[in-house]
């Protein structure tokens, strides 16, 4: 094949199990998959439920496989609508379909077939587990992805909200349909899971308008108005540290809904963490010369920072919610 000036020759094809990790973004999905299971073990640990270690094991099982389908899924069909675009970027051109190594119909048939199978395996535990991993695809697909994505500087924030289902999944599916007797999906018999829905909502647009500051310019390029091309820099380090700001008022529920669920000693750490992560929002200059990448460096700080943030901030209410000495009680022992 002859290339054209400027042109690189696109890297041999990896072997289609390769091929398949890629679509998934498996990476990406293993944060949200420590969301789900911390959930499962929250609702276990404080639900005075007969269940067993085994029971919860189970259903771990059943929310890993099922999520890192359904959400792989979706990250494949994502790859599929921005197969015109993704060549334009540095971070994504040397994904699957821009280096030419499956199709963009092949990546739509692969992720939907994987999205709807790990939805449909919720089923076995509970349908509003099934449903919210559902409306997570869909709500990915159609209002992220198709709509939003390249229409609005919101996109981010009103697309997060498919990113902070995996706990209202995790706590459906050990609570189960028996339990959650309610036709309504909104109904989960505790305001726990919408909390941390709300955690992973809040942190959603500081820790990607991270991303699109330490890898500015690139979105500019491929005409997708991230906050930080439409609005500045500045406007954008503003508003992450808004936002920082709402989880640290999320932290604190505690003191001021003591029948939330939380423990006191959860909000202690939930601020002493969100502090730690804020420094590095509020160290990002908006005005900081960009390296020999083209990047920001403290805005690449702050984007890492944010993924220990997340995880940190779940494990610490499985670890606090009841005293260790109570971990063998309604579960049994192993």
């Amino acid at each position: 094949m002859d290339l054209g000036v400027g042109e690189v020759a696109p890297a041999p094809h990896p072997g289609w199990l390769s091929v398949f990790r890629q679509l998934m973004k498996l990476r990406v999905i293993a944060l949200l998959q420590v969301t789900a299971i911390c959930a499962i073990l929250v609702h276990d640990l404080i639900t005075p439920l007969e269940r067993t270690w085994l029971d919860t094991m189970t259903t771990i099982l059943i929310t890993v496989v099922g999520g890192t389908l359904s959400a792989g899924g979706s990250n494949a069909i994502n790859m599929w609508y921005d197969a015109d675009i993704d060549p334009l970027m540095r971070r994504t051109k040397n994904r699957p379909v821009p280096q030419g190594h499956i199709s963009p119909q092949g990546a739509l048939m692969f992720g939907t077939t994987i999205a709807i199978l790990g939805s449909s395996l919720f089923l076995l535990v509970s349908w509003k587990a099934a449903f919210w991993s559902f409306f997570s695809v869909a709500f990915y697909v159609l209002i992220y992805s198709i709509w939003l994505k390249r229409r609005s500087p919101q996109n981010i924030v009103i697309g997060g909200i498919a990113g902070a289902t995996p706990p209202l999944i995790g706590w459906a599916a050990a609570a189960g349909d028996s339990i959650l007797e309610s036709t309504n999906p909104l109904a989960l018999g505790s305001p726990i899971p919408w909390l941390f829905f709300a955690l992973i909502f809040f942190w959603t647009p500081p820790h990607f308008w991270a991303l699109a500051l330490y890898r500015s310019g690139e979105y500019a390029k491929a005409e997708v108005p991230m906050m930080n091309e439409v609005r500045g820099p500045e406007h954008t380090v503003f508003l992450s540290k808004v936002y920082c700001v709402c989880l640290l008022l999320l932290g604190s529920i505690p003191f001021f809904w003591p029948n939330s669920g939380l423990p006191l000693l959860w909000a202690l750490i939930a601020g002493g963490l969100t502090l730690w992560y804020a420094k590095s929002v509020w160290d990002i200059d908006p005005l900081e010369p960009t390296d020999e990448h083209e990047r920001m460096p403290k805005a690449a700080k702050s984007f890492f920072r944010s993924l220990y943030y997340l995880g940190w901030m779940h494990l610490a209410l499985v670890l606090v919610c009841v005293p260790p000495s109570s971990w063998l009680g309604p579960l049994g022992p192993l």
